[in-house]
């Protein structure tokens, strides 16, 4: 299998979310000179990013902090495209996840990056699942849309994974990625004191 880009294009069109600052690219170089420079505008939450603690705890860790090796690494990839309601501890339960410690979930969001605009029927877990996340020992978890909670909800899924440590990965694109083992390779900007951070995100054969 080649490296699979799991990061979406940061451009002018990409959703974002309801609130968030959107992405504009823009030219900035002197009309004069050979140079092409461009100005970037965008939230910390743009694309495919990275949530640190920061996001919601006062005083939590900040997405320069979260150490490399939580964002390389072994994790799983597992395919629950059939649901149609947020994702129960019971639908993560069924699966096995002993000895995971990064788990991307792929759902029918990944459709949803072919839509014009932010969707708010998008999946994200229920609050009993992150628990349940947390119980297994996952240390970061993935979502292919801009928010690992349903747009209803009210924190307490952020707050139950970032209270405990969980580094989340948000605005992935799963469309095409089969279930089953590989390495994440996640570089988030390195932004000083921020409370997430724009990443790029591939997956790749886990080595011999």
């Amino acid at each position: 299998m080649p490296i699979k880009d799991i990061s979406v294009t940061l451009s002018k069109g990409l959703p974002a979310f309801p609130g968030d600052p959107a992405i504009r690219l823009d030219p900035a170089g002197d009309a004069g000179s050979p140079f092409q420079l461009t100005r970037l505008q965008l939230g910390s939450h743009a694309g495919t990013h990275l949530d640190a603690p920061a996001h919601l705890l006062k005083d939590g860790a900040t997405a320069d902090s979260i150490p490399l090796a939580t964002l390389i690494g072994p994790c799983r990839v597992i395919d629950l495209c059939d649901r149609t309601q947020p994702i129960s501890a019971a639908d993560l339960s069924r699966r096995d996840l002993a000895g995971i410690t990064r788990l991307l979930l792929r759902t029918s969001n990944s459709e949803l990056w072919q839509r014009p605009g932010f969707e708010k029927g998008y999946l994200g877990l229920t609050p009993a699942a992150a628990a349940h996340l947390v119980k297994l020992g996952i240390r970061l978890v993935g979502i292919d849309y801009l928010s690992i909670e349903p747009f209803s909800a009210d924190g307490d899924v952020h707050r139950i994974l970032l209270e405990a440590g969980v580094v989340i990965l948000e605005g992935l694109d799963l469309a095409g990625v089969a279930s089953g083992d590989y390495e994440l390779i996640c570089l988030p900007l390195k932004l000083a004191g921020t409370d997430g951070a724009p990443c790029r995100a591939v997956l790749r054969p886990l080595p011999a």
